[in-house]
């Protein structure tokens, strides 16, 4: 069993090491690292040792592989075969064979399928993929590698014990202990420094395997390192990484050497804790990215300024949306223009949801534990949970849906001719999430989603997916997100038949298909309940986002022991989980951003703003707000007494979409004096009930 994940077993997942929060950092002179590196330097020096001895290994493998020579065939992506060495051939060997540019832009290859280092010896005969950085898995295998780099610079530094080193979705962070230490702003330049010295020494990553023991015994100096292997069955084979300085406990793959990094940023430092817990050692997460193109990183660098100008919760505020108090963490205050833009995402989904004949249904938001022990929630889920003593019988606020809503199917006998019933649920959830994880509206403990299962028959799932991805396509097209969608199948350790697996994985399929839209697969990587289809949103900054979702699940019906008639004898129905825009909060969150604050009409909060010139239009400029006031829109009269060009102006920065001048002349002819926030003059028109 070899180990699995960056760095890490698959089963520890950065998740689970906590989340970065955001802290005030001050300045670090005050520590002495310098002291502490020169402490922790007997052991950097020993793993280089211990690696070298396994290294010779490796070298005394590849020596004898090549007096073998025994011969493999390579096929490449465009059916050419290339005869190589077994245990001598790399996948940098065949490329540099075929092209010095090709060499040079390849950071992993895929063997059969499987990511695989480019200096690593083939074993066996295979199929060969190169791939570059504009390539998902030459992405995460340069970040992971930048992580190295960066814990390298981390050590040397600042003698921290590294814990996990991750890629992210754009870049990658390394957790570290330094006991009470903290670094400063100023450290992250330090930093910097550190790994463009690793870049123009062009270290080379090697990679090793060794027994638990052996590794045990390289990193016995750092009780992190210690636990994770501990944790590892005591056959497992496992990798450890070196570039210079630097040796790692990894799964890898890794670039062929540091070189390949020429433009490095460091991007902040925040606090984490040790598996999540804080009760656990505090860490310091320091947060960098990396590109192999000085334009890309100045494109990078130019979206996150932008992101922050976007930032949710300065617009959040600064347009009076809402807001967060410390006596209720997590827990967002949307005050009237928030709540219009809520209530107007909410009013859409209610209007699709009528096309679609969907029921809205009301649940409770408290459950008695008893309810849960029956999902599987108290099991899996407890810690997530709010939960309290009534009566002396444990009670726990509503996380999801979908228990409440079986008990609703299950409140009388159902009939094949009820299906598909449809429930839709705006009710209000609560999450226990960590402190540290806390983040605006992205991640809340009070929040509610556009929640729907869908009790149906087999032969009803198709049409049902179909009616969805419809839905989730209009619904997108008119906020202006694009989206890819992933087929994620059976996994190991799937619970039910496989019969009923293939038949919905094919079902799921045909609605894809059925789309006219591009799709993936994602091979085991659905729930062990049911595969689903996985949904990722882009935003104007194309940045990713999780919101919509649909599960299929053939096992919550089975625990609430859910039935319906048939013509003849009894079934148990299909639950599909959907959603179009999950969380509204973290939607109102990704729109804030996307938008820029800029609402689209339909959506926007402030849609006219009347201006009057002067006190003698104030009158008027009151009936013309009934008016449109009558008429649906979110409107306001300025009647302060202030010059007309500052009342415009302000409005203007208020963002709102249309500001109605008028005047006498205006007054006489029932008109109004039209223009847009971005000052686009449209002139005189007439305003009619």
């Amino acid at each position: 069993a070899r180990q699995q994940g960056r760095g890490i077993p698959r089963s520890i997942s950065p998740a689970t090491m906590g989340e970065g929060k955001e802290m005030a950092v001050t300045d670090s002179s005050s520590p002495d690292f310098a002291a502490r590196v020169a402490e922790r330097m007997p052991y950097y020096s020993k793993r280089v040792e211990l690696f070298e001895q396994y290294r010779a290994r490796e070298d005394a493998a590849m020596a004898a592989a090549r007096s073998a020579d025994v011969k493999i065939n390579v096929v490449l992506p465009d059916g050419a075969t290339k005869e190589c060495v077994k245990g001598v051939t790399t996948p940098l060997d065949i490329a540099s064979g075929i092209s010095k540019k090709l060499a040079q832009n390849a950071l992993v290859a895929k063997v059969d399928g499987g990511v695989w280092d480019m200096f690593r010896p083939l074993e066996s005969d295979c199929a060969l993929q190169l791939c570059s950085f504009d390539d998902p898995d030459g992405k995460e295998t340069y970040w992971h590698s930048s992580a190295h780099v960066l814990g390298q610079a981390l050590e040397l530094e600042f003698g921290v014990d590294l814990t996990i080193g991750p890629a992210i979705e754009e870049g990658f962070y390394y957790d570290a202990y330094i006991g009470d230490s903290s670094l400063a702003e100023t450290d992250k330049a330090k930093l910097k420094n550190r790994m463009e010295v690793a870049v123009k020494e062009k270290q080379a990553f090697q990679r090793v395997e060794v027994s638990r023991e052996e590794a045990l015994g390289m990193f016995m100096e750092n009780k992190f390192k210690v636990e994770l292997i501990t944790n590892l069955p005591a056959d497992s084979v496992i990798t450890l990484y070196r570039n210079g300085p630097m040796v790692d406990l990894c799964c890898g793959p890794h670039v062929p050497n540091t070189g390949y990094l020429k433009a490095i940023a460091i991007n902040q430092q925040s606090r984490a804790y040790w598996r999540a817990d804080a009760k656990k050692e505090s860490l310091q997460r320091v947060y960098g990215v990396t590109f192999p193109d000085k334009k890309l990183m100045a494109d990078y660098q130019h979206r996150m300024e932008e992101a922050k100008k976007r930032d949710h919760r300065t617009l959040g505020l600064n347009q009076e949306l809402f807001f967060f108090h410390q006596l209720t963490p997590g827990s967002a205050f949307f005050l009237p223009h928030g709540t219009r833009i809520y209530n107007t995402l909410m009013g859409y989904l209610r209007e699709k949801y009528w096309e679609q004949e969907y029921d809205e249904v009301i649940s409770p938001n408290i459950y008695n534990f008893d309810l849960w022990k029956t999902s599987g929630h108290a099991d899996h889920y407890k810690d997530n949970m709010f939960s309290f003593e009534i009566d002396n019988q444990e009670f726990g606020l509503k996380p999801m849906n979908c228990p409440g809503h079986c008990v609703m199917f299950n409140m009388r006998k159902r009939s094949y001719k009820e299906l598909p019933l449809r429930m839709a649920d705006f009710g209000v959830l609560h999450r226990n999430e960590a402190s540290g994880a806390l983040h605006g509206l992205t991640r809340v403990r009070r929040f509610q989603q556009d929640d729907a299962h869908i009790f149906c028959r087999e032969d009803q799932i198709e049409s049902e997916v179909g009616m969805f991805l419809k839905l989730m396509n209009d619904t997108y097209e008119i906020l202006g997100l694009k989206y890819e969608m992933a087929l994620s199948t059976r996994p190991e350790g799937y619970l039910g038949e496989l019969e009923m697996w293939n038949k919905a994985e094919a079902a799921l399929q045909r609605s894809l298909e059925a789309t006219g839209k591009e799709w993936k697969l994602n091979p085991e990587d659905g729930a062990f309940y049911g595969p689903k289809i996985d949904i990722t949103v882009f935003d104007a900054l194309r940045r990713r986002f999780q919101c919509a979702t649909v599960q299929l699940d053939f096992q919550l019906p089975i625990r609430f022991n859910l039935s319906y008639a048939q013509e003849e004898g009894i079934a148990r129905p299909v639950i599909i989980h959907r959603a179009v825009m999950g969380s509204m909060e973290r939607m109102i969150a990704i729109l804030t951003e996307h938008f820029a604050g800029k609402w689209p009409l339909w959506l926007s909060p402030r849609q006219i703003m009347i201006v009057p010139i002067s006190d003698h239009s104030v009158e008027y400029a009151l009936s013309v707000k009934k008016m449109c006031r009558a008429a649906g829109f979110h409107v306001e009269a300025d009647v302060t007494d202030r010059k007309m060009q500052k009342k415009v102006r302000e409005a203007q920065l208020q963002q709102w979409n249309y500001i109605l001048v008028v005047g006498e002349q205006e007054a006489k002819e029932g008109t109004v004096n039209v223009r847009t926030r971005d000052n686009h003059v449209h002139g005189m028109h007439t305003i009619s009930s």
